[in-house]
């Protein structure tokens, strides 16, 4: 198995793969100019309403007046963004990772499970931790709670779509209520000495977008930092994201020197860049595109600097599936590990020859042994192929 320290694995996805070059590449090289006419049309439609406003290697977004490597970050993603996922993605270049949202009300009855989810690897040398919740006095005290970890930030969540969250007055439900995400926020600053940042979505439904208005009732009660979903609570994650959205919140928060980050529809390095580039973000955070792909993070900010990169080989992917599994069973310990993982191993595995047979002998491991020989096999079976 690799060693935890060796960051090895990255160089090799940087190089190959051309950063789009051409009039029509919306790129510049290694001058780091401003872009020229339309982003590549990967990823989300290219008509996301807003023009080329971002520059190539533009400068280094920050949050909680920490200075970040890179604008690509691990969203908050539950049953993925734990600590040994988080890890990972870290190593490979991603600027923060934020772990999947905690429950207020859990944490302040010393749930110890509710606490496992805060963990980090020493690898992860700075994180965010996500709240969810409806109750101030709940989220003042787990935020407080919260901030004895020394995350570089904790993050409301005001967003999460699924039922049991939202009928909780939690989640997206917040959406609803400015005045109580307003009251929650404020809370949460008065308790903790950690910035407080949210996560909203562009409204509950079509019928009722109000991002502005939510964004501002956070700001105001002393949040410094929005990450916007460009899609309503009642898409949930069907449908586009509305970049259009998510870059007029951005300038509009720009004056008051607020932070924006985007969230929907970066599922690649490349409409991962676009989003950047096209709606005016500090920052973009990657959930489904990172399940799988932690490569993503070093691909997206290698295009950012103007530079290729390199596809990950298989042996390539095999080495950080091991570690990743490794690390999980350091935390979770070997039997909860295996379980937990036969899914992230299922979309290491996509789209390589004999991925499905892979998939199907993964799905009934129960040991690290008999993971290790999946992982083992799979350089063996792209050489065959």
């Amino acid at each position: 198995m690799p060693a935890d320290s060796s960051n090895s694995s990255l160089e090799p996805i940087v190089g190959a793969r051309e950063a789009p070059q051409g009039p029509d590449a919306g790129l510049q090289g290694p001058a780091f100019g401003p872009a020229q006419g339309p982003i590549p049309a990967s990823g989300p439609s290219a008509s996301c309403g807003v023009g080329d406003i971002g520059t190539i290697g533009s400068p280094l977004p920050s949050l909680a007046g920490q200075i970040l490597p890179s604008p690509f970050f691990l969203a908050p993603v539950a049953g993925y963004s734990d600590a040994a996922f988080r890890s990972i993605c870290f190593e490979l270049g991603a600027g923060i990772c934020y772990t999947e949202m905690v429950s207020a009300e859990a944490l302040v009855r010393n749930n110890r499970k509710t606490e496992v989810l805060m963990e980090k690897s020493e690898a992860e040398t700075r994180y965010a931790i996500q709240l969810f919740g409806a109750n101030p006095d709940s989220l003042a005290k787990a935020a407080e709670r919260a901030s004895r970890l020394n995350p570089l930030a904790i993050d409301l969540n005001c967003g999460c779509p699924v039922p049991k969250i939202v009928k909780s007055g939690a989640g997206s439900a917040l959406l609803r209520n400015p005045k109580l995400l307003g009251e929650i926020v404020k809370a949460m600053v008065g308790a903790s000495p950690v910035p407080i940042t949210v996560k909203i979505r562009k409204g509950w439904d079509e019928a009722s977008v109000n991002y502005r208005e939510t964004a501002l009732a956070a700001v105001e009660a002393g949040a410094t930092a929005v990450t916007l979903h460009g899609r309503t609570r009642a898409q949930g994650y069907s449908g586009s994201a509305d970049w259009a959205a998510i870059a007029d919140l951005a300038a509009l928060l720009a004056s008051a020197g607020i932070p924006v980050f985007g969230s929907g529809d970066a599922f690649d390095a490349e409409s991962s860049l676009k989003m950047l580039l096209t709606t005016g973000v500090r920052g973009v955070m990657i959930a489904r595109g990172a399940m799988g792909n932690p490569f993503v993070f070093a691909q997206a900010k290698a295009l950012w600097l103007g530079k290729a990169y390199d596809e990950p080989t298989p042996a390539l992917i095999a080495e950080i599936a091991t570690r990743h599994l490794s690390r999980a069973a350091q935390f979770m310990g070997e039997d909860t590990a295996c379980r937990e993982y036969r899914k992230h191993f299922c979309a290491y595995s996509k789209g390589l020859p004999g991925g499905a047979d892979l998939r199907n002998r993964a799905v009934r491991c129960s040991s690290l042994r008999e993971f290790f020989e999946i992982i083992g096999s799979v350089t063996k079976i792209v050489l065959n192929n």
